[in-house]
């Protein structure tokens, strides 16, 4: 289905941007524009990036048990499970009832 011809179409002009590339400023001879905004990291952040070097984390273990769900030898014990929901959950409770 055509809709109408392509010579009937306007022209469509780029946008305008008031930004220059630094290439740009540099050809001009100006100096890189300041930084505008400043970036901090939070403290949950930086709790992130604490815990990536961790060394409770053990890539054996994960392997190990990688391996034993693709293998289908995995064993899940239900109640370990939920006694440790359980016992963070009253962790959790008992922090913020304080």
């Amino acid at each position: 289905m055509k809709i109408g011809s392509l010579e009937n179409k306007p022209a469509v002009s780029p946008l305008q941007n008031d930004r220059k590339s630094p290439a740009a400023e540099k050809a001009d001879g100006g100096k890189p524009a300041e930084p505008s905004a400043t970036v901090e990291i939070s403290s949950a952040a930086s709790l992130l990036s604490s815990a990536a070097s961790d060394p409770s984390f053990d890539a054996d273990k994960v392997e190990r048990m990688a391996q034993a769900i693709r293998d289908g030898k995995f064993e899940v014990n239900a109640d370990k499970i939920a006694d440790k929901l359980l016992a963070n959950a009253r962790e959790l409770l008992g922090k913020y009832s304080s």
